[in-house]
């Protein structure tokens, strides 16, 4: 685990390129959200990052979000973002913990979120498989439309916007046209969120509109194994 200082180095020098990125895109910063992706990252590296002023971070799996809550619920102001797919079994959890759930697929999985929900709606974003690659969740985006309609008429959950994790390519440029996709269809459904782009390629995702960027190693560095 690394220490809180070189944390701290991190988080300073991926906010220049953020601050970058936006003034290219001629975006203000406040446009653009950062998710710490804290996936299999121990609970005092996230503690670190709340005491340096990040509020934000991504959890990939259900179980690890329900335990990381539990252990870090004394940190005020901590927004959870469930950002890998759900399991209707475990769907509790995110209902429970998440404030934004930037995975869904699944109508039986939106039901179970919707009654397990309790307090503030919980936001979500429809996960799109814009490269229609079979790795990889998300709904085609022909499938887009009627998955909209369905989810709008479940109570408790707020439907914000469009995720995507394009193919990675060696240059960003080449994700280019799916983050256009991802925001044509947002826009088509009057959806204001677009939760796209990574290390690699979040600059090119933030000129493409987008609102939120989830980023990871370059803040924690590599996921134990």
């Amino acid at each position: 685990m690394i220490d809180k200082p070189t944390l701290q180095a991190n988080f300073a020098a991926l906010e220049a390129r953020l601050v970058a990125a936006c003034a290219k895109a001629n975006r203000p910063r406040a446009a653009v959200s950062l998710i710490a992706v804290s996936k299999l990252h121990p609970p005092e590296l996230i503690r670190f990052a709340w005491e340096l002023g990040h509020r934000d971070f991504g959890e990939n799996y259900a179980q690890e979000l329900r335990d990381k809550h539990a252990g870090l619920a004394d940190c005020a102001g901590l927004r959870w973002h469930a950002i890998g797919p759900v399991q209707p079994k475990n769907a509790k959890y995110v209902a429970k913990a998440a404030t934004v759930f930037h995975a869904l697929e699944r109508l039986d999985v939106a039901q179970e979120l919707s009654k397990r929900r309790v307090g503030t709606p919980l936001q979500c974003l429809i996960e799109v498989n814009v490269g229609a690659e079979e790795s990889k969740a998300g709904l085609p985006p022909s499938d887009v439309a009627s998955f909209v309609t369905a989810v709008r008429a479940l109570p408790q959950l707020e439907l914000v916007g469009l995720t995507a994790m394009p193919p990675q390519y060696e240059d960003p440029e080449l994700a280019r046209p799916h983050f256009k996709l991802l925001r044509e269809l947002a826009a088509e459904h009057g959806l204001a969120q677009l939760s796209m782009g990574t290390t690699s390629d979040f600059a090119v995702a933030i000129e493409e509109g987008a609102t939120m960027v989830r980023v990871g190693t370059a803040l924690f560095g590599h996921r134990p194994p």
